[in-house]
C-alpha cells in the first residue's frame, strides 16, 4: 500500500493556464516523487493591461515507506 503527502502549490504565468500548472508542478517536483495532481482553481489577474493566469493544484506525493 502507498502513503501519500498532499500539498497545494500556486503556479503563475503570463502566457496560460497550462503553463502555469507547469510552473506548480515544477517547483514541487525537485525533491518529490509526485503521483498525481488536481487543479483546484483557475484564477487571474489584470495588471496594467497584461494578463497574469493562476492555477492552484493540489499535489500528491509518494512517500517511501521503510520497511
Amino acid at each position: 500500500m502507498s502513503d501519500y503527502n498532499i500539498i497545494e502549490k500556486v503556479g503563475i504565468s503570463s502566457k496560460n493556464y497550462s503553463d502555469a500548472v507547469q510552473k506548480a508542478i515544477n517547483s514541487a517536483q525537485k525533491n518529490n516523487d509526485i503521483s498525481w495532481f488536481e487543479v483546484i482553481e483557475w484564477r487571474g489577474r489584470v495588471n496594467n493591461g497584461s494578463i497574469e493566469y493562476q492555477a492552484i493544484i493540489k499535489i500528491g506525493i509518494h512517500t517511501k515507506k521503510s520497511s
